[in-house]
């Protein structure tokens, strides 16, 4: 109140409340894109064991890829390696403690709400993995890569992946402790770079299993990143679909059985 009574304006007046709830969702993102960036363990499973595998299955005849180029059939499944280790296997380990230091408690008592925070990571997720896959070509282009087909079809492929193992990891995070999330994400990790068709053919496992593994949510989109840079064909419907239902049976049961504490 000034001295004849009257309220005063200004610069100054307090505006209590919440920011807008993009530019709150926007924060959120820069915050978890920085803190993964900044984790080595999360670096060296979204940057350092993607990029040795892709050049030394390139530079070395280890394993026969087929005709061709190694490199060609090796990018591809690289690809599908990057975008499972950094929406499945890094973002279920970092949820998982968060989880159990409270921080997702913390956090869901702010003015920030629960989905918000859910697209904020899932946000600093395709950041990451932006970086990875233009990291990744570019050293596939010095190996002597040859993409072929459309590279829009590749963009669906991407995104349902990114979908599918973000449901995964969040549901293995939000169920399990710590420590078994951090033992169960890696193991999976190692079981899918061997039997999902990344590094190995799938013609190479007898004729039951690779049936099976034909329908894991990697073999799928390293098929279909396959079918496009390294055939040529255009959009591949029946990978597509296979990502579409892990897709929804993933977030599905994240969003059912997740436990914020």
């Amino acid at each position: 109140m000034t001295a004849t009574g009257t309220k005063a304006t200004g610069a100054f007046t307090p505006k209590p409340g919440a920011a807008p709830l993009p530019r709150m969702i926007r924060a959120q993102t820069a915050l978890e894109t920085r803190m993964l960036l900044r984790n080595g363990e999360q670096l060296l499973l979204t940057v350092v064991i993607p990029t040795l595998l892709l050049v030394l299955f390139s530079a070395v005849d280890i394993i026969d890829t087929g005709s061709g180029e190694a490199v060609d059939f090796l990018a591809p499944g690289v690809l599908a390696l990057a975008v499972m280790s950094t929406a499945f296997t890094g973002q279920a380990i970092a949820t998982g403690f968060e989880r159990r230091y409270g921080v997702l408690k913390l956090l869901g008592s702010s003015p920030l709400p629960r989905w918000a925070l859910m697209t904020a990571k899932t946000l600093s997720v395709l950041v990451t993995e932006i970086l990875q896959i233009a990291l990744l070509t570019v050293i596939a282009f010095a190996l002597g890569w040859s993409p072929h087909g459309n590279p829009l079809a590749v963009i669906p492929l991407l995104l349902l992946g990114t979908a599918a193992f973000s449901g995964l990891g969040l549901l293995m995070a939000g169920t399990l402790k710590a420590e078994a999330t951090l033992a169960a994400a890696n193991l999976v990790f190692i079981l899918l770079l061997v039997g999902g068709g990344v590094i190995v053919p799938l013609d190479k496992f007898p004729g039951a299993a690779r049936s099976v593994l034909e329908l894991l949510p990697v073999s799928a989109l390293s098929d279909g990143l396959r079918d496009v840079l390294q055939h040529g064909s255009g959009m591949p419907w029946g990978d597509l679909g296979i990502l579409a239902l892990w897709s929804v049976l993933g977030l599905g049961a994240a969003a059912k059985f997740f436990r914020w504490e």
